[in-house]
């Protein structure tokens, strides 16, 4: 079943990351990432794809301020790889003070939510999606592929937010 607007997000499941300094993984709860904040979580069919690493990753560090001015608590980007690979992806970027990058490596988080797909040469991802979480109040998922990129960047995430009065 794929999550929609109104929906909540499975508190039980688990994601990881690095800290800053890259040397030991750690898990987080997703509770604690999204119970009683306000959060844009943005999703990515894997880190260092073309799309991903030109587009998604840096437009959301670049309207990092904007985000802030609306009250929002954190930027999430989240894909199917190890956090390793996250981490060192993200060091590519000056975002790592404004996105943090969690890796869902295992798929759980995204078969949770039904928001996954069966890309040739890489398996199960992450469809490429954003939304706002204070609960699910907007939900913005591309069509499967690699490089559908219409609706879930910063710019209309901004504009679906200013559209709830926030």
């Amino acid at each position: 079943m794929t999550i929609k607007k109104g929906g909540q997000i499975p508190y039980s499941e688990h994601l990881t990351s690095l800290p800053e300094e890259g040397s030991e993984m750690r898990t987080l709860s997703v509770k604690d990432l999204f119970a009683g904040k306000k959060v844009v979580l943005f999703d990515l069919p894997g880190a260092f794809t073309t799309g991903c690493s030109n587009k998604n990753l840096p437009e959301y560090g670049l309207y990092y301020n904007s985000f802030k001015d609306k009250s929002i608590d954190a930027i999430y980007c989240t894909a199917v790889n190890d956090p390793f690979v996250m981490h060192a992806w993200s060091q590519n970027y000056d975002i790592m003070d404004k996105v943090e990058v969690i890796s869902n490596g295992d798929c759980s988080f995204h078969e949770k939510i039904g928001l996954t797909q069966v890309m040739p040469g890489l398996g199960v991802r992450s469809l490429r999606y954003s939304m706002y979480v204070d609960d699910v109040k907007v939900i913005n998922i591309e069509e499967p592929g690699p490089s559908s990129y219409r609706i879930s960047g910063p710019n209309h995430m901004l504009k679906d937010i200013e559209e709830l009065g926030v």
